[in-house]
């Protein structure tokens, strides 16, 4: 062998090449930094087409070749198809002599190759240059060796795929305005033209120029070629009735950019116009500039607002003596889209396959929009976005996903049409949409971004911009941020009293949002006070029977059952339910949501066989009503295991849930946080069938999904932690489960404050791993406290303090204090039969310790009955603002 070796051609710089500063030094610490998953290995040079990433990547290649003993092997390599990156490695391993190398099987040769990669002691670098499918590339991506080798890869593409695994993606944007000016000088200079640049004129051309590198070099040679100065060019360019195909024609790309969606622009817009005889292309372009780029919905241009619109744009024709506009066909879209496509202005694998157009060319286009047609257009993009838009995310996530993106990029490219003079539907779906997919922190950042928009085009005060700061308010719900969501809703319920006074409907549903946010506080009294007032004013101003005042009747009953007033909570229930059938029918989604809230307090008085029985019900009409696969059946569903695991039919509700669990995977995505609730509900079932094992397993990867998702510090990552140390505990792992009790504690005192009911669960929860590592008197010690501060906050009569109460009995009998345990289990039991009845499950439970406590005549330690129990929550088909279980 002969070193070192050189694959593949580098492209040669282009004239005046820019070094780029910022985007280099970007590169230098991405190289030598540590990821969190070990060293970075690969850069990824990611930007919009004619940018100058290959360019910068081969100035880069080309300075690692040149100087001394920094480089064994260089390969450079188109990577626009997959099978080019294959050809290449072989080609490298025919060139290194790697055994097999002359086998003539290209993919196996290519494999040989990377394993050399990984082991080799040269020092080598690959660059894939232009990447367009990620995932085919992603099988090829070198890793391992970051010592010796490095990958720097160049794609206009955005996806995660692209950053982890050893990768950091470093975004390549526009020259600066100082880069753009410094580039046209040293052009000019360097083709001995140096009197063609002018100072002034420079920085105006650049700027018209959108910045754009390519669009530059064509300028500069055009300058060159014609001996036209920077002032003239720049007249001509801002001349009307200039043509851009003349200002910036193909033979002009002396640079080696060679983008041939952007020549076919510069040539073709004026020739589309003339074979079009639909009249519709250019009007159809203005409308997709003001897309993704990447790809959006081929299905928006069939939507009736684009429809209304093109056929307003279209000139009209003279029929006899009146001019007519004639209707627009979908046969008339279509044949438009082929003349684009055919032009080269538009791409389109297939008939159904989204739409792309090269960033530079969008770019240019929306340059070309007339200044008092463009609110029009952007408005009419909004509306076809929002009629393509699925009732339900889940339905087509790919879909959502693709309409979220291209709301956000509408936006940016006409800011602030869309707020102006009212703010479009359009911007708060997004909003929704991130919601509903589990997407919680970039709701929260693109929340914070409308509440400034809004403020910026209406003012603090406007209703869009209270709505606006509505929904950043659950979205620091949905992210955990309790504490934030809280302050954030009792400032708007000021507004709203301020500006619309206490009765406005606004005010009352604020009041009714401020009530859910002290109860996520722990806030119970407040959280009650606040629903007996809302439905108090709803009845007064609308009268028994409205909807509001029966979902304020629903959420009051909410209030009832967490403040542990289990009968006044059911009797609500009863009656709701009996209105809604009344008002709107069996079936209506509000009478079977209301169906299933009673089933919950049949449970929570004892009533096990009604409450199966009603969710049984629940589950076949949302089956027969709405489909197996709806979001409302699959909660059915998972509401019905746990009336079948609280009627001790455990198989039953193990199978429910692992059926809910494959469902939820399958139409949500593994990652979303509904399929994670699914997979801890099954951990639980697992569990109570003794499955010890496998609850485990799966609290593990549970927990570890949580913190990657949603952070260590979101409520559900901290339900996951103190899970996980029950399947600890029943695994016999005693110190690993008293380890993470303790943590969850301190992180719920921190986060959610000492008095919290999931703190003082925490705080119970510790005491049970106390008593289990035998620091019995720690054990005693924290459920004193426990129950101390449950009568404080719930009162002596709620459910939790009387669990605490027997808790506490147990801790007196591990502590000998046998006397003591009997005193406070008969309390218990006489609390339960006053509270509940003589026949609820807790009253049973409560006569069996009593009946076992009067049996010990010695002081022989009481076999601990204190649990925790992970139990699942049952998933309520929520009303607007309705709390959760």
């Amino acid at each position: 062998m002969s070193w070192p070796v050189w694959v593949g051609n580098v492209p040669k710089l282009a004239a005046a090449f820019q070094p780029r500063t910022a985007a280099r030094a970007a590169l230098h610490r991405a190289r030598n930094e540590q990821g969190a998953d070990g060293p970075v290995l690969s850069q990824v040079l990611a930007g919009d087409g004619g940018v100058g990433k290959s360019q910068l990547a081969a100035a880069l290649a080309r300075e690692l070749r040149d100087q001394d003993s920094a480089l064994d092997l260089l390969v450079w390599i188109n990577a626009a198809e997959p099978d080019q990156v294959i050809t290449a490695y072989a080609e490298a391993a025919e060139q290194l002599r790697l055994p097999g190398s002359d086998s003539g099987d290209d993919t196996t040769v290519a494999r040989a190759f990377l394993a050399w990669l990984s082991a080799t002691g040269r020092r080598w670098l690959v660059v894939l240059d232009d990447i367009t499918d990620p995932v085919a590339v992603d099988a090829w991506w070198p890793d391992g060796n970051p010592r010796m080798g490095r990958v720097l890869a160049t794609t206009r593409r955005r996806d995660a795929l692209l950053s982890g695994q050893g990768r950091r993606l470093i975004h390549l944007d526009l020259y600066t305005p100082t880069e753009a000016t410094a580039y046209l000088r040293r052009r000019l200079s360097d083709a001995g033209h140096p009197q063609l640049f002018e100072d002034g004129a420079a920085g105006e051309l650049c700027q018209a120029l959108g910045l754009l590198p390519l669009a530059l070099g064509h300028a500069a040679a055009y300058m060159i070629n014609k001996r036209c100065d920077v002032g003239t060019y720049l007249t001509r360019f801002q001349d009307t009735d200039s043509r851009l195909a003349d200002l910036l024609p193909p033979e002009a790309d002396t640079e080696g950019y060679g983008r041939p969606v952007t020549t076919a622009l510069l040539l073709s817009l004026n020739a589309v116009q003339a074979a079009d005889t639909t009249q519709l292309a250019r009007p159809l372009l203005q409308l997709i500039a003001l897309m993704d780029p990447l790809g959006h919905p081929a299905g928006l241009w069939t939507t009736p607002p684009v429809h209304d619109h093109l056929r307003i744009s279209r000139p009209p024709r003279r029929r006899w003596l009146r001019r007519q506009r004639p209707a627009i066909t979908e046969r008339d879209i279509h044949s438009a889209l082929d003349c684009l496509r055919t032009y080269a202005l538009i791409t389109q694998d297939s008939a159904q396959a989204p739409i792309l157009m090269h960033a530079l060319t969008a770019r240019a286009v929306r340059e070309t929009i007339e200044h008092q047609a463009l609110p029009a257009i952007a408005r009419t993009a909004g509306d076809a976005i929002l009629s393509l838009w699925p009732d339900l995310d889940h339905q087509d996530r790919d879909l959502s996903a693709a309409l979220r993106a291209n709301i956000m990029l509408l936006d940016q490219h006409t800011y602030p049409l869309l707020w102006q003079p009212t703010t479009h539907w359009c911007v708060y779906r997004v909003s929704n949409s991130l919601r509903a997919v589990g997407l919680y922190e970039q709701a929260v950042e693109y929340d914070q971004s409308l509440i400034q928009h809004s403020t910026d085009n209406h003012g603090p005060d406007h209703p869009d911009t209270l709505s606006a700061r509505h929904n950043l308010a659950n979205s620091y719900s949905k992210a955990g941020r309790i504490q934030e969501a809280l302050e954030l809703r009792e400032r708007v319920l000021a507004d709203y009293e301020r500006l619309l006074g206490p009765d406005h409907p606004e005010t009352l549903s604020a009041r009714s949002n401020l009530a859910v946010s002290y109860s996520d506080a722990g806030r119970i009294q407040e959280a009650l006070a606040l629903d007996e007032r809302v439905l108090a004013d709803y009845e007064r101003l609308l009268g028994p029977d409205h909807p509001e005042t029966l979902s304020a009747r629903s959420n009051l009953a909410v209030s009832y059952s967490a403040a542990g007033r289990i009968q006044e909570a059911l009797e609500l229930r009863e009656r709701v339910l009996a209105d809604r059938e009344r008002l709107l029918g069996l079936d209506h989604p509000d009478t079977l949501s209301a169906r299933h809230n009673l089933a919950v307090s049949y449970g929570d008085a004892g009533r096990i066989q009604e409450a199966l029985a009603l969710d049984e019900r629940v589950l076949a009409d949302y089956e027969r009503l709405l489909g197996p696969d709806h979001p409302n059946t699959l909660s059915a569903r998972s509401n019905l295991a746990v009336a079948y695991s609280a009627a001790e039919r455990i198989q039953e509700a193990l199978e429910l849930r692992e059926r809910v669990l494959a469902d939820r995977g399958r139409l949500l995505g593994l990652d979303h946080p509904d399929t994670l609730s699914a997979r801890h509900n099954l951990a639980v079932s697992y569990s109570k069938a003794g499955r010890i094992q496998e609850a485990l397993e799966l609290r593990e990867r549970v927990l570890a999904d949580y913190e990657r998702l949603l952070g260590p510090d979101h409520p559900n990552t901290l339900s996951a932690r103190s899970n996980l140390a029950v399947s600890y505990t029943d695994a016999g792992r005693i110190q690993e489960a008293l380890a993470l009790d303790e943590r969850v504690l301190a992180d719920r005192e921190r986060l959610l404050g000492p008095d919290h009911p999931d703190t003082l669960s925490a705080r119970s929860n510790l005491a049970v791993s106390y008593s289990d590592a035998g620091r019995i008197q720690e054990a005693l010690a924290l459920d004193e406290r426990v129950l101390a501060d449950r009568e404080r906050l719930l009162g002596p009569d709620h459910p939790d303090t009387l669990s605490a109460r027997s808790n506490l009995a147990v801790s007196y009998g591990d502590a000998g204090r046998i006397q003591e345990a009997l005193a406070l289990d008969e309390r218990v039991l006489a609390d339960y039969e006053r509270l509940l009845g003589p026949d609820h499950p807790n009253t049973l439970s409560a006569r069996k310790r009593v009946v076992h406590a009067r049996s010990v005549v010695t002081a022989v330690q009481q076999p601990s009955t204190a649990t925790r129990m992970a139990v699942p929550a049952s998933e309520p088909f929520s009303e607007d603002d309705e709390k959760p279980w």
